[in-house]
This record gives C-alpha cells, sequence and structure tokens, in this order.
C-alpha cells in the first residue's frame, strides 16, 4: 500500500475533555501522522517516529498549521442548498414557501446528481468529511447522493425521507411506498463500501401512525440501519404534534411508542424537552444533533446544553444546511458557544472541537472507525491554517496556548480556515492561494 507522512502540530481526541481533562485529548507540537492505504497506521511525536520512517519517503510538512480529524456533521440536507439564506419565516412556514418548493425538483435524478455533487464538494471544502444527511421523498435522490458519495470515497449516511401527509401531494409517499423504497435502498446502498442507510420520517407531523411504525419495522429488519428525524424544533410544532398524537406523554413518545429511539437514532434539535424526554434519551443511548446556526436563524430557540449534561445525553454537532446558514463547522461552533452563553454556559474549545470530531462518531457509533487519528482508523483528516486570512494570522500570533489558539479558530475561521482535506488516505480538496 501507498505510504503518506505528513508532519506538523497535531490534534485528537480520545475522550470528552470536560470529563477526562488533559486525558481527553493527544497533542503534538510536533506530530507526525503516518497514513497507509486509507488507514491510519502510526501517530506521536516526530522525534519518536522519524526514525521509523524510510529515508526514501517524502515527508509533507505543514508549518503553522494543525492536522486533526475532518468535522462531523450530524445533520444536514442537501436537497436544501438553493434554500440557503431565504429570508423572513420560521420552521413550519419555511418549510411551505421555501423547503417543499425545492425538493419537488429532486424528481429529476440529473438534478439530484448535479446537487450532490456541489453539495459533496462544498462540505469537503469546509473539512467535513462525515455527515448524517436527508435527501428527499424520491428514492432516486438517496441514489444520486450515494452515487456521488462512492465515488469520492466518503463515509455518508443518508436517507429516504418517509413523508405521507400535511406536505404537498407532489411531496407525498405513503406508509408502504415509503417502506418499499427505504427497503430497496437499504439492501443496495447500506455497507456498499463506506456508504450507511438511515431510516428518515421527516418528523412527526408528516407521517400518520402507520408510516412511523413502517419506520420502526424497517430498523427491526435491518438492525445495523440508523434513524434520523426532527424533534421539538419549534414550539408551533411542539403544540401541533400534541394535537396529532393526543396518545402520546409528550413528542419524544410518538417515536418511541414506534420503537425508533436507540443508540444509532439522531433527533435533530431537541430544544423544548421535558424531563421525561431527556430519561428516555439517555435510556435509549438516543443522541441530539445540536444546529446552532438553524436554531437562531429560524428563530427556533436557545438550546440548553447545562441540561443535557445534567441529564447525561448524547448530543453532537449539526449544520443543518439550508435551516442553517453555512456548511462550516467553525461557523457553527462560533454560533454553539453564543447560543451557550445566552443560557449561561461556557462551551470551551476543547469541548467545541471534540463535540465536531470524536463527539460526532460516538454519537454515530462509528468511533471504532472515525472520529480520531489512531492506529487503524480510517484516514479522513483535515489541515486547519492558523494563517488563513490576516486577521486570524494576527489574532493566533497573540495566543499563548492551544485552547487560545483553538477559540480563535472557531469565533474567527470558515472555510477559509481549511488548507486541505483528505479522504481515505486521498487528499481531496487543497485550498488555492487564490481563495
Amino acid at each position: 500500500m501507498s505510504l503518506t507522512v505528513l508532519r506538523g502540530e497535531i490534534l485528537s481526541f480520545m475522550d470528552d475533555p470536560d470529563k477526562s481533562g488533559e486525558q481527553g485529548y493527544v497533542h503534538f507540537h510536533d506530530g507526525i501522522l503516518v497514513v497507509e492505504g486509507d488507514k491510519i497506521k502510526a501517530v506521536g511525536p516526530a522525534e519518536d517516529l522519524l526514525s521509523s520512517v524510510s529515508a526514501d519517503t517524502v515527508v509533507l510538512e505543514y508549518q503553522n498549521k494543525l492536522i486533526m480529524p475532518g468535522f462531523i456533521d450530524t445533520h444536514i440536507h442537501y436537497p436544501q442548498v438553493d434554500v440557503l439564506a431565504s429570508y423572513g419565516e420560521q420552521l413550519l412556514e419555511w418549510l411551505n414557501n421555501y423547503t417543499f418548493p425545492t425538493e419537488r425538483q429532486f424528481s429529476d435524478p440529473q438534478h439530484a446528481r448535479e446537487t450532490a455533487d456541489f453539495f459533496l464538494d462544498e462540505l469537503i471544502k469546509a473539512g467535513t468529511t462525515t455527515a448524517l444527511v436527508f435527501g428527499t421523498v424520491h428514492p432516486q435522490s438517496v441514489e444520486a447522493f450515494f452515487e456521488a458519495s462512492e465515488l469520492r470515497n466518503t463515509r455518508m449516511i443518508c436517507g429516504k425521507v418517509m413523508m405521507d401527509r400535511h406536505a404537498p401531494d407532489f411531496l407525498c409517499d405513503t406508509a408502504e411506498a415509503s417502506y418499499q423504497d427505504s427497503k430497496a435502498l437499504i439492501e443496495q446502498w447500506h455497507g456498499r463500501g463506506r456508504q450507511l442507510y438511515a431510516v428518515t420520517p421527516r418528523f412527526a407531523i408528516t407521517s400518520s401512525d402507520e408510516q412511523l411504525q413502517k419506520a420502526g419495522q424497517l430498523l427491526k429488519e435491518y438492525p445495523g440501519v440508523f434513524m434520523q428525524t426532527h424533534l421539538s424544533e419549534n414550539t408551533d410544532e411542539v403544540d401541533f404534534v400534541q394535537k396529532l398524537f393526543p396518545g402520546a406523554c409528550d413528542y419524544l413518545d410518538v417515536y418511541d411508542q414506534n420503537g425508533l429511539l436507540s443508540g444509532r437514532s439522531v433527533f435533530a434539535h431537541g430544544i423544548h424537552l421535558c424531563e421525561r424526554e431527556h430519561a428516555r434519551l439517555r435510556e435509549t443511548e438516543s443522541s441530539i444533533s445540536f444546529c446552532p446556526t438553524s436554531n437562531l436563524f429560524l428563530g427556533s430557540g436557545l438550546l440548553d446544553l447545562a441540561q443535557l449534561e445534567k441529564e447525561q445525553v448524547t448530543y453532537s454537532m449539526g449544520t443543518d444546511v439550508g435551516g442553517g446558514t453555512s456548511f462550516s463547522m467553525l461557523q457553527t461552533l462560533n454560533e454553539a458557544y453564543k447560543v451557550a452563553q445566552m443560557r449561561q454556559y461556557k462551551l470551551s474549545p476543547l469541548k467545541a472541537f471534540y463535540l465536531a470530531t470524536l463527539g460526532g462518531a460516538r454519537a454515530l457509533k462509528l468511533d471504532h472507525l472515525i472520529g480520531s487519528l489512531q492506529p487503524e482508523r480510517e484516514a479522513d483528516f483535515i489541515v486547519l491554517d492558523y494563517a488563513a486570512t490576516p486577521l486570524i494570522k494576527r489574532r493566533l500570533s497573540k495566543c499563548k496556548n492551544l485552547e487560545e489558539r483553538l477559540f480563535a479558530l472557531m469565533i474567527l475561521g470558515d472555510d477559509r480556515s481549511v488548507a486541505e482535506t483528505w479522504v481515505a488516505g486521498q487528499c481531496l480538496y487543497q485550498r488555492s492561494q487564490n481563495d
């Protein structure tokens, strides 16, 4: 296999740094990352590893940069690229006025593939190497996405939206059709190379009881697949769900009654949760995807991170493009910090970068494959530039330690801070000097 050796400052997480302190991460001021084929072979201090590198091996040197695992986005909609920055609505109106008309176009496989190509290139440019992705109701939208991802060899998770009511007729399927379409996509794509499948009821409002039961049936029949949906994003949404499902204790219970809670279940948002819902998320090892740019843009609310920590609910980071306003995980962490500030909670820079890497991998139960730089892990990593812009270069030159540099990066950085993105041992993106 081909051998690639990179030398520079390296950061990787081993655990939640808020719980494990310095034992939660490894940081080498002068480190070596050895990649063999599509896997990491070794990582450590340069003084320890350089002697094991043969004299004829080219060592890629990175000055004033930081090598770390690729970002993991646990909630994003690839068909919504073209509704980014749409003005003036909150969630339910935004769906009706912008999202649904746009998703109609994905009945066309050519449109779906062009959008998937653009979407994946933007993700990679922003340093995101794995994402949990919504398609549309059209199975061809998911086929197009997986075909584009397979070409890049990215580890992606995607699913066909299941939606049989409270949406335009041109976007509604039926409970049985959604089951059959999802089943066919699972058998074709789940575990094919690096592609994985997520059963994807859009949210409780747009699925009948029968369709949610079919979603639960899929999870029983294919226990290795994921489940993604939305939960308690907006107060009007929560009220509507209570009216639609009077027999449920609360919003989460709608999903729980249909067998949709598990360690591979990711619920986007979870802003307006009660104590019982927190307890069930914890008990079932289900997780929340925190989407701060979307929550602010759509006026949905401020997620209470302190409460999630207290209740021991797993959470990770999502951009939620196109309700969210940026592909950049750095910009997402920027907004996450501000949301936490509004809730009187301090999100540390180490914890923020943990959530965007190993924390995301743990939420997806993929930390044995991705999310950290360890031997035998898949070689998905990025190179961040400490001098990406004159302002960042100037500010970071004043920083005294790693934590200060990380904080400045997540507040001032964006996709321009990503110098390179490597996927499965191959450099898929290198920022031009003109960018």
